[in-house]
């Protein structure tokens, strides 16, 4: 199996038709509030787009988000072996104040800590992907048909707590 070469962040981000390509995949929804990626959608639930140039030998398919803090941040402000990480846990956000850099262990202590609230993204019945898919598709139907988007994306969202009841803990 050949060897995976690293991702090379500075360069595309520096790659103006790669820029604009991300930024067209986001629907941006104002301050502080989560910023969906309306592209493909990967089982994780994060954003997934090809970047770079075949023609330059850069193109990949990257995670929308890591490529979104580089674009934001600079690739060195991104440590090596760490993680671009959802304050929100809206796995697909592309909110640059909803991101934090850290160790994989530190997303792993994230998910363990939060993952337990009732009605919370990270305990949505269809897993990450399935709400981040039912997000995106919810808003690219509410712009076609003009339908109300931020009525569409709360729909989207409740259907994953179908309960709609949030518990105490019993501890």
């Amino acid at each position: 199996m050949a060897e995976q070469q690293p991702v090379p962040w500075a360069l595309l981000a520096a790659d103006a038709a790669t820029v604009e390509r991300y930024r067209a995949k986001v629907y941006d929804r104002g301050p502080d509030r989560c910023a969906f990626f309306l592209g493909a959608i990967s089982s994780s639930g994060h954003g997934k787009l090809r970047a770079g140039s075949r023609k330059a030998g850069t193109s990949r398919v990257v995670t929308a988000h890591v490529l979104g803090y580089v674009i934001t941040n600079g690739a060195t402000a991104l440590p090596e072996g760490h993680v671009v990480r959802h304050t929100c846990d809206e796995s697909s956000c592309q909110l640059p104040t909803h991101w934090a850099t850290g160790e994989r262990l530190d997303n792993i202590r994230d998910y363990y800590a939060r993952s337990h609230r009732a009605g919370h993204a990270l305990s949505d019945v269809r897993g990450p992907d399935g709400r981040a898919v039912a997000i995106r598709d919810a808003i690219l139907t509410a712009q076609a048909t003009g339908a109300d988007v931020e009525a569409a994306i709360a729909a989207a969202i409740a259907a994953g707590n179908p309960s709609g009841a949030v518990q105490d803990a019993l501890f």
